[in-house]
C-alpha cells in the first residue's frame, strides 16, 4: 500500500468563512444534497461504483459501495473557520485522510482547497488514481457552489 496525495485547485466560495465552515462541518447538511442527485451523478461518471444505503449524522456518514463494502467517513477534527479533517474507516481496500482548508479572502468570500491523502494498493491506484486526481477538483468545484445558509 502506498500513500498518494491529491490537492485541488483553490476555489472561491461567495460566502463568509463562518457560514462555509458551519455548513461543511456538519454531514447532515450534505446528506440532503447528496440524496438529491449527486450520488446518481457519481454513478453516471463512474459506472463501476454504485453507492447505496447512504446515512449520516453531524459527525459521520456511512454508505455501501457495491462490490467493495461499507465505507464510513468521520469528521475527526474541526478547527473553527479554518480546517475540517475527515478520515475513513470501514471495510474498503483504501484508507483516506481528507482536509478542507478555508482562508478568508474578504468578508463575504472564502478561499477553499481540498487535500486528500489516500493509502491504496498499486492495483487500486492504477484503476482509480487518475479519477481521484480529477475527482478532487470536481468535488472542490461542487462544494464551492453548495447552497450555503
Amino acid at each position: 500500500m502506498g500513500l498518494n496525495k491529491y490537492v485541488s485547485e483553490v476555489k472561491v466560495v461567495e460566502h463568509n468563512k463562518q457560514v462555509v465552515f458551519n455548513y461543511l462541518a456538519n454531514f447532515e447538511n450534505l446528506s440532503s444534497y447528496l440524496n438529491s442527485g449527486l450520488i446518481e451523478k457519481i454513478t453516471e461518471k463512474i459506472p463501476q461504483i454504485k453507492i447505496t444505503d447512504f446515512q449520516s449524522d453531524q459527525d459521520s456518514c456511512k454508505f455501501n459501495i457495491t462490490g467493495m463494502g461499507v465505507a464510513e467517513i468521520k469528521i475527526v477534527n474541526r478547527e473553527p473557520f479554518k480546517t475540517i479533517k475527515i478520515e475513513s474507516s470501514g471495510g474498503l481496500p483504501l484508507s483516506i485522510i481528507f482536509w478542507i482548508q478555508l482562508i478568508p479572502e474578504s468578508e463575504y468570500k472564502t478561499k477553499m482547497r481540498l487535500t486528500l491523502h489516500a493509502e491504496m494498493s498499486m492495483m487500486i491506484k492504477m484503476m482509480a488514481g487518475s479519477k481521484l486526481e480529477e475527482g478532487i477538483n470536481q468535488l472542490a468545484d461542487t462544494l464551492s457552489r453548495l447552497p450555503y445558509q
